[in-house]
């Protein structure tokens, strides 16, 4: 039996047992496989667990699956996240965030987008907020997930600092992605723990865009029992959609950075707000089920990897159907 290699760009090998000789496919089989190219890139600045997929560990695997090259900076190394681990290390990289940077603008680094999930310090937000003034460009989208708390209360290391600093981060981005806990502090609203109805969720995201960004993401949506899911809203087109799916048990860390990687995949693919955030809801939705299935302790992350094919696929598909489409970024 022959066995055959591909490669990323379409190449491949044909390797024959007992034979050392490497024999090229043929044009015509490598036709077959010729992927969509786009040229895509982003900087992701996070924090980075060693154990516990969430942050950098999951926002670079994810990221690269849909084709975009990424660029990390990391805020901070820990030996495994907070939630839930106790007698973890942590090492913060607040003084190297700049250095970082003024390296890259040497060397003449772009990014096509510039992408902030968790940070760990007043500090570290405004230098964020500098970096982002140093390489923002007319096109360059720039993503917000505000994390700062959940289920009604801010996280107990998060001061009131820290939550002023991340408004202001919020209005610099193009799109914000938080959860309920985090838009309603952000609009300096009540926390409602839900159900919700289609008009409140609408009111919530159009308030949000009014701080700034064009487009706005909520988390966490639900309007019944059962349910649980996504709302999105874009302020250039006026329309909002909602994607709700069937709740599943259990909390599971890191499968809001796996929603916000892959929702921004799916935009620097050229899809329009609603498609990216169908396919970002359904991939997330798709592992919180095989995580709920095989995973006796979901501290240790979300088991996105066996679905990272269907999302490559997916975004495959995207690079294909937009190619003439207009950019409405």
């Amino acid at each position: 039996m022959n066995c055959q290699m591909i490669f990323g760009d379409g190449s491949g090998l044909t390797i024959r047992p007992g034979c050392t000789k490497l024999v090229p496919l043929s044009f015509e089989k490598r036709r077959d496989i010729t992927m969509e190219y786009k040229e895509m890139s982003c900087l992701a600045i996070h924090d980075i667990s060693g154990v516990g997929k969430c942050s950098l560990t999951v926002a670079l695997p994810v990221l690269s699956c849909c084709g975009v090259e990424t660029s990390v900076m990391p805020t901070a190394v820990l030996s495994t996240h907070t939630g839930g681990f106790t007698g973890f290390t942590y090492r913060d990289l607040t003084g190297d965030l700049l250095p970082m940077a003024e390296h890259w603008k040497k060397i003449g680094c772009r990014f096509g987008s510039l992408y902030s999930g968790f940070l760990g310090s007043a500090g570290q937000i405004d230098l964020v907020e500098q970096i982002f003034d140093w390489f923002k460009e007319e096109d360059t989208l720039i993503m917000v997930d505000p994390v700062m708390g959940d289920g009604g209360k801010l996280y107990q290391t998060y001061t009131q600092e820290m939550a002023d600093g991340m408004e202001r981060l919020c209005r610099k981005a193009d799109i914000v992605v938080p959860n309920m806990t985090e838009a309603c502090h952000l609009l300096g609203k009540e926390y409602d723990p839900g159900p919700y109805t289609r008009d409140k969720v609408e009111e919530i995201l159009k308030k949000l865009c009014e701080m700034g960004p064009k487009m706005a993401v909520l988390t966490g949506v639900w309007l019944k029992a059962g349910s649980l899911g996504t709302a999105c809203f874009d302020s250039r087109t006026g329309r909002m959609e909602l994607f709700l799916t069937d709740r599943i048990d259990g909390f599971y860390h890191g499968t809001g950075d796996l929603f916000a990687s892959s929702l921004l995949g799916g935009l620097l693919n050229g899809v329009t707000l609603e498609e990216a955030c169908e396919t970002a809801t359904e991939f997330t939705w798709r592992t919180i089920e095989t995580t709920f299935e095989k995973s006796p302790d979901h501290r240790f992350g979300p088991k996105f990897e066996v679905h990272l094919p269907w999302l490559a696929e997916k975004m495959e598909a995207c690079r294909k159907s937009v190619a003439n489409r207009p950019n409405l970024r």
